[in-house]
């Protein structure tokens, strides 16, 4: 039994659509769909009837452009959009933030999986630039995320306060996990800001993720942070604990003649050592 993990597949795109699909079956495995899965309910549909045929448990979390509303969406808000997307899991048995914690595994590899949605505050910038200059200070480099026009918190005042709650419901959580049990954190924003490599556009970082979860991997009982958004694919370690980046990306960002599943990420049992070497589509990276 392998838990495997991906993100960031981004099904407005037909090429994605037609890789995801190219998936065979995996009957004794699970998948994370680890957020930016589609723009619309009906992707989202179509990728969770594959996932959910081909696999035998499936987790999802939200990422930005899950939550994205356009001006004919008849909805109030991206807060209306994420509860409709979690209904939409339901429907489909699979697990969302909004669902209990699962154990996976059995005996001394067992596992609690905690699928989360944090968000982000614009605190993933230079400590000399304020939280109102933020995204004049990402502008200066002709750098703006699409989220300030598409991501809607209505009726959350902002995104940060959307934040604030979001990591409120998910601490509380968390603290309330017991067992010998080791957690597996799954969230579609990165949890650190020092595992944000951004290197053409570094300013993005504050569209990436919040401080307040700096320390949950020491904070809490976990042994793996799932993440994606980046659309750079990583293994890390902090403080011993290992840290998956798990994107696929755009089309033009891969190399199509790797199938897609080599880009299934296996986050348990996952890998017998630290250390990678960078190879085949992935970074592989001993920070």
């Amino acid at each position: 039994m392998i838990l495997y993990a991906i993100s960031d597949i981004h099904l407005d795109y037909a090429e994605n659509r037609d890789a995801f699909e190219s998936l065979s079956e995996y009957p004794d495995d699970w998948l994370i769909l680890a957020g930016d899965i589609a723009n619309t309910e009906s992707h989202l549909r179509f990728a969770l009837d594959i996932a959910c045929r081909r696999f035998a448990g499936v987790i999802w979390v939200p990422g930005n452009h899950d939550l994205w509303i356009r001006s004919d969406s008849g909805m109030s808000g991206s807060v209306e959009k994420y509860e409709s997307m979690v209904e939409l899991c339901r429907e489909f048995g699979v697990l969302t933030p909004e669902d209990p914690y699962v154990s996976w595994g059995e005996g001394e590899a067992k596992h609690i999986l905690a699928p989360l949605f944090l968000l982000y505050d614009y605190s993933f910038r230079p400590d000399d630039v304020s939280e109102e200059e933020a995204i004049a200070w990402a502008m200066e480099e002709g750098i703006l995320c699409r989220d300030e026009a598409l991501l809607k918190p209505a009726p959350y005042s902002s995104k940060q306060a959307w934040c604030r709650a979001r990591i409120e419901y998910s601490k509380k959580r968390l603290s309330e996990v017991s067992g010998p049990s080791p957690i597996v954190l799954i969230n579609h924003f990165p949890l650190r800001q020092d595992l944000i490599r951004l290197r053409k556009i570094p300013r993005f970082s504050i569209w990436c993720g919040t401080k307040e979860t700096e320390s949950w991997h020491t904070e809490f009982p976990v042994s793996v942070v799932v993440t994606g958004h980046l659309h750079m694919r990583a293994t890390d370690y902090r403080d011993g604990i290992r840290f998956e980046e798990v994107s696929l990306g755009y089309p033009r960002q891969r190399n199509q003649e790797i199938e897609f599943k080599d880009f299934l990420r296996e986050i348990l049992p996952g890998p017998k050592e630290k250390f990678y070497l960078n190879e085949g589509p992935f970074w592989r990276w001993e920070g």
